[in-house]
């Protein structure tokens, strides 16, 4: 067995060799950037997962996957003649230089908050300096990714506006304006129309957003929790009833509720 070496040309060699138009992976050899990149997205989660469970070798595992994402592109990148993946390495590079004069040139912050204004003020060039080069005119919410979670990019969207001053002053401004799109969706969802239901519950959603934004809370990473704990006392019910030889499916409301009841006091 070959000893793991890890030096990036061998997984950049099996990649080539898995495009290979005649010895490759039928699989591979058919894949675009478009194909992969739901893929892409489903490794950054299980990247995600593992962290949350402390698992490092589970990270370990699904940082290689990514990384192989970012091989795979370079790689059809390199076939079009477009990039190759030592271009992505120095461009990367280069970036973390920029956006780091405190570190690789004179200048000077003064704590991490300032590091943080200091990077936003960089990005906030790159942006401008991006839409001059399509002719478009710059803005502040350019470059947050459509492809985000919804949560997720409502919160960056939120943060890019307050920066501009276009915020609510306190958690209270924003605690209200959530109940008055609370109220906005009771009034569609009585008046029956689907459309403005729908519309009416995304201003409600990220109107949430916005609430746990005021009180540091990320709200992606709460309402994964509670996903996870869900999973969690589901399961209990679930094994509580195979006990009993029976399924969810076995159980009236009434039983159901009460074994959610006592998952929850077990859960904690």
């Amino acid at each position: 067995m070959t000893r793991p070496t890890g030096d990036i040309a061998r997984l950049l060699d099996i990649m080539a060799r898995l495009r290979d138009p005649e010895t490759g992976c039928p699989w591979d050899r058919v894949q675009t950037n478009h194909t992969i990149a739901p893929y892409t997205i489903e490794e950054a989660y299980e990247v995600a997962e593992a962290i949350g469970e402390n698992d490092t070798e589970a990270l370990r595992d699904e940082l290689g996957d990514l990384l192989f994402q970012v091989v795979f592109y370079a790689q059809i990148a390199a076939e079009a003649g477009q990039f190759t993946f030592a271009d992505i390495v120095d461009g990367i590079a280069d970036k973390m230089v920029r956006r780091h004069p405190h570190v690789f040139a004179d200048a000077a912050v003064a704590d991490a908050d300032a590091q943080t204004d200091a990077w936003e003020a960089q990005k906030k060039k790159e942006r401008e300096a991006r839409a001059a080069a399509r002719g478009d005119v710059p803005s502040l919410l350019d470059g947050v990714p459509i492809a985000l979670p919804g949560l997720e990019r409502a919160l960056k969207l939120q943060k890019r506006a307050a920066r501009a001053g276009f915020d609510w002053p306190d958690a209270a401004g924003a605690a209200a304006k959530l109940q008055e799109e609370m109220a906005e969706w009771a009034q569609a969802a009585d008046q029956g129309d689907e459309a403005a239901k729908a519309d009416e519950l995304g201003d409600v959603l990220f109107s949430w957003v916005n609430v746990a934004r005021f009180h540091g809370i990320d709200a992606e990473t709460a309402l994964r929790m509670t996903n996870a704990k869900f999973v969690r006392r589901f399961r209990a019910i679930e094994a509580a009833l195979a006990d009993q030889g029976r399924g969810p499916e076995n159980a009236d409301l009434d039983e159901l509720e009460a074994l959610w009841q006592q998952a929850k006091r077990t859960d904690g």
